[in-house]
């Protein structure tokens, strides 16, 4: 009989999930990190990036669509849209199937992560990659937004990791005066803060240094089965504070207008409008 073979995240020391493998589909030391695809009996496809949980093939719509949805729904008319990082395809997946979305400009550092996924986990991101839409550039996410023109993108949606490593820079003062700079007026960047209940530095700290350059700043929730802990929260930084407050019947008539009304396995209007009223115990870490 075959032993059980296991992954541990290694994400905290003190806490953390394991995984039953039942297939090693890849391992790849990029020269950016240490990248897994492993097949699992209870999530599906998933992959660890430097041992922690990126993705999962049972449980990335909620985040995907929380990512997206939200910020291009928020806005209404978003047509311009920069995603950063997100280099498995499932947040480009989801922007595109907005109606409004005109162009949606994907920056991935790690080509490998790329090249990964669509071997491995072309579920995730669907038709998107050949999208006439899609402009994907495997490059440096920091130095793209350094470069953009003045107002050149309606939304920016970043789906890096934690500020570590890779996903360090995606974390500094240059990096959101940038994002500041290259959105339109109505403009709003979002982006993963972590789970608050053991990364609430993570939340504090981003949420102070976007209020920096955006005169609203905010988070909302998501509930995400593999980012344990709780919440996970997504940061907001925009430049028109209604855009957070929109009623549940007007996120209903744009969600039509935009063709993902029924289509989504998470993310509602109601759910929308809630993930806004955050517990105190998250709130607290707000500017």
């Amino acid at each position: 009989m075959t032993a059980d073979i296991w992954v541990n995240e290694t994400l905290y020391p003190d806490w953390g999930q394991r995984f039953r493998v039942t297939r090693e589909l890849a391992r790849v030391k990029s020269a950016f990190q240490d990248i897994a695809i492993l097949e699992t009996s209870s999530h599906g496809r998933i992959m660890l990036l430097d041992g922690v949980v990126q993705i999962t093939e049972a449980d990335e719509f909620v985040y995907q669509e929380m990512l997206a949805h939200v910020p291009l729904l928020a806005h209404g008319a978003a047509a311009n849209v920069l995603i950063i990082g997100a280099g498995d395809g499932g947040v480009l997946r989801r922007v595109l199937a907005h109606r409004a979305t005109a162009r949606a400009v994907m920056v991935e550092i790690d080509g490998e992560v790329i090249r990964l996924s669509q071997q491995h986990l072309p579920a995730i991101a669907g038709a998107a990659w050949t999208d006439p839409r899609a402009e994907v550039i495997v490059g440096d996410g920091i130095d793209y937004v350094t470069r953009a023109p003045d107002a050149s993108f309606d939304a920016i949606i970043v789906d890096s990791t934690d500020p570590i490593g890779v996903g360090e820079v995606l974390f500094t003062d240059d990096f959101y005066a940038n994002c500041a700079r290259i959105l339109t007026p109505r403009g709003v960047v979002v982006n993963q803060c972590g789970v608050p209940f053991m990364q609430a530095d993570e939340l504090r700290e981003t949420s102070a240094r976007r209020a920096k350059f955006f005169p609203h700043v905010s988070a909302y929730v998501a509930a995400v089965p593999t980012y344990v802990g709780g919440f996970m929260t997504l940061g907001w930084a925009g430049k028109d504070p209604a855009m957070t407050a929109l009623s549940v019947p007007e996120l209903r008539a744009r969600a039509g207008a935009a063709g993902i009304l029924g289509t989504t396995g998470y993310w509602t209007p109601e759910i929308h409008a809630g993930a806004f009223h955050l517990p105190p115990y998250i709130a607290r870490h707000l500017p």
